[in-house]
């Protein structure tokens, strides 16, 4: 998806695997054909975010490999969910010695993303232009963390935690820019990091490639603390709100919601 912070005339940023105004005839190919060369999932790009997990998670001899889609379970049996990738180092026999996680969390899109996408390819051209359109799409970075980032952490990380396993976490670098600080280690004293990446143009300007921007070495334990903490707004507003529905209550405006056991911590 196009950077829609900075650029309001379309929010394209490749239609099947190429930039709008890219016009050869591989690009033209694939759209005709409505093929895509990243099978649609971008961040397999040449399995780059493989190979860099790997080199956080193993020694550099280690021999290793990938396995996607393992269901974590807790003691009790109950799924915590499935790891995207298990990255596996084995023996010349084949025997697992060590694994660690990796997750890859793209960022959930609001408004209508659809309008643009088919007007283009009624009318495929560099100069597409969709400035009108109902529900500009833009990135919903907020439900992207609370409601699938910070979930998946929670209960697959702390899992992984408790049997001393690194984790890996693939994200774009402005989506981690939305999160809290974290604090930082030397890689050799990290069990948690997260690999910043963005599309970045190839010098012909004609493909965009996935390209690390930056690793950053954390604690589980610390991102954890940072990552899952709401930070609370004023105290006075929550107070008023309260104030108003208790006099709504207590006049007897049978309409009003039901305010009953207040717990103040």
């Amino acid at each position: 998806m196009k950077d829609i912070e900075n650029n309001k005339n379309q929010p394209l940023g490749e239609v099947f695997g190429f930039p709008i105004e890219n016009v050869t005839d591989r690009a033209i190919r694939y759209r005709e054909n409505k093929l895509c060369p990243f099978n649609n999932i971008r961040f397999r790009e040449d399995w780059t975010i493989i190979s860099d997990a790997a080199n956080f998670i193993f020694q550099k001899k280690a021999t290793w490999t990938h396995v996607g889609e393992v269901r974590l379970k807790d003691k009790n049996g109950k799924s915590a969910g499935n790891i995207d990738y298990v990255l596996v180092s084995y023996d010349d026999k084949g025997r697992v010695l060590d694994f660690g996680s990796l997750e890859v969390q793209a960022v959930y899109i609001t408004g209508n993303l659809t309008g643009p996408f088919t007007s283009y390819l009624d009318d495929p051209k560099p100069s597409f232009s969709w400035t009108q359109g109902l529900k500009y799409p833009k990135p919903d970075y907020l439900s992207s963390s609370r409601k699938r980032l910070i979930p998946q952490i929670i209960a697959k990380g702390s899992i992984l935690k408790q049997w001393n396993k690194k984790q890996a976490v693939a994200l774009q670098t402005k989506f981690f820019n939305t999160l809290p600080p974290l604090p930082e280690f030397e890689k050799s004293e990290a069990d948690f990091a997260f690999f910043l990446y963005d599309l970045i143009p190839e010098a012909n300007g004609q493909i965009l490639s996935l390209k690390l921007q930056r690793v950053v070495y954390t604690k589980f334990a610390n991102a954890l603390e940072q990552i899952a903490k709401f930070e609370a707004g004023p105290i006075a507003q929550f107070t008023e709100i309260l104030q108003r529905k208790l006099d709504t209550k207590l006049s007897g405006n049978a309409d009003c919601e039901i305010l009953d056991n207040i717990v103040v911590e």
